[in-house]
């Protein structure tokens, strides 16, 4: 819906962030009535028709003048105006509608965009003498990420697999990161290699820096790093924002003999295609985590993977993945957390999403309309995850 912010009234409209404000307070919106405001406040010199309306915000789905007039009225009431009133958003029956609302002739600084230039690489010592690379970028809060399936501080830039997430996340606080051990910047040759080890990298990074209070971030596996760490840090971690993660590895969730069956047979196909780097089973592997993807997005993934870590460490990986169980001690967490979660994510069912709303007590899920487990930049649900977060995070800081 475009990436201009836009100021009328008390309220700022943030298009490319789908960030509403009165004042400094978020107002909350679904997605598509985001789109609707933002589709109208940019058009806002003309009439738009209701078909035109309706064919950009719905897209191809068939929808009904009623979701139009009921999304109209969710906008309407989120800027303080209504149908009768129409200070805002004029009628035209049986046409369409208007943006009328005097907008700002000074729009607000832009915010600074993050860069691999502005990027500050620094490596820490593991206990056991692992080499563990970390880097800052932005400005502002805190936001702490653990690490999840191989990354790699410098290449994630070059990738359009990852540098809108860098991007999205680091816009207006401080994004840290890291490379676990096996791959990435960090010791690719490591003797221990086991969840405990990734708890305890994340703890070296965080021990380095010198954080006393932050929120954290755990994507896919990183989701059970995070948990562990919240739990045995309570006064450290004041929120907790959980994306496409589980509690339990495939190899610990399966229940029934056919599950254990189905999970085995998944693993040893993995140890095979990633130690002999089958292009058959690399092509499947990557459309695993991006089903919507192109041929070309999926060898660009396959590439990354290539870059960031060894064929051996990726089955070890892979491997301790499976062997995941932190669904004890998720009910320890005593954090706000927010889970966000792909519908339609093969790679992870929702169902482990279900599982972590269950089990901290403090916690609600979001579901994301999204057939992929790493979201791609230009699908709806990526500005619904990323406002979703810094509605969250506002939340808990007031």
């Amino acid at each position: 819906m475009g990436g201009e912010v836009y100021r009328f009234g008390e309220y700022t409209l943030d298009c490319a962030r789908h960030q509403l404000r009165r004042g400094a307070e978020p107002v909350h919106l679904e997605p598509r009535v985001y789109d609707l405001l933002c589709y109208l406040v940019a058009r806002h010199d003309r009439l738009v028709p209701k078909e035109e309306l309706i064919d950009a915000i719905w897209r191809s789905q068939f929808v009904s003048e009623a979701s139009l007039t009921t999304a109209m009225r969710a906008a309407r009431a989120a800027i303080g105006d209504d149908g009768s009133q129409q200070r805002a958003i004029r009628t035209v029956h049986g046409r369409g509608y208007q943006f009328i609302a005097e907008l700002s002739p000074t729009p607000p600084s832009a915010p600074q965009i993050p860069s691999p230039e502005a990027q500050n690489i620094r490596f820490c010592r593991a206990a056991d003498g692992a080499r563990i690379a970390y880097a800052t970028v932005g400005s502002g809060p805190v936001l702490m990420k653990a690490a999840n399936w191989i990354s790699h501080l410098d290449a994630e830039w070059q990738t359009a697999i990852w540098s809108h997430w860098i991007l999205g996340l680091a816009s207006e606080r401080q994004l840290v990161r890291y490379d676990e051990r096996g791959c990435g910047l960090s010791d690719w040759e490591v003797e221990s290699f086991t969840f405990e080890d990734w708890v305890r990298d994340l703890e070296t990074v965080v021990d380095t820096l010198g954080l006393e209070r932050f929120p954290l971030l755990g994507v896919s596996q990183g989701g059970a790093v995070a948990i562990a760490y919240a739990v045995r840090h309570p006064e450290r971690v004041s929120a907790l924002v959980l994306a496409g993660a589980y509690s339990q590895g495939r190899l610990v969730r399966a229940a029934t003999e056919a599950e254990r069956a189905a999970a085995a047979i998944d693993l040893e196909l993995a140890r095979v295609g990633w130690a002999q780097q089958d292009p058959s089973f690399l092509r499947v592997f990557a459309s695993q985590f991006l089903p919507d993807g192109t041929p070309d997005e999926w060898s660009e993934f396959i590439e990354f993977q290539r870059q960031t870590t060894s064929p051996e460490n990726g089955v070890r990986f892979l491997e301790a993945f499976a062997t995941i169980d932190v669904a004890d001690i998720a009910t320890r967490v005593q954090c706000p957390t927010l889970i966000l979660h792909s519908r339609g994510d093969v790679r992870v069912p929702l169902s482990q999403a279900a599982e972590l709303a269950t089990s901290i007590p403090d916690s609600r899920l979001v579901v994301l309309d999204s057939p992929n487990h790493l979201l791609r930049a230009d699908e709806p649900a990526w500005p619904s995850f990323l406002a979703h977060i810094d509605d969250f995070l506002a939340d808990v800081s007031s």
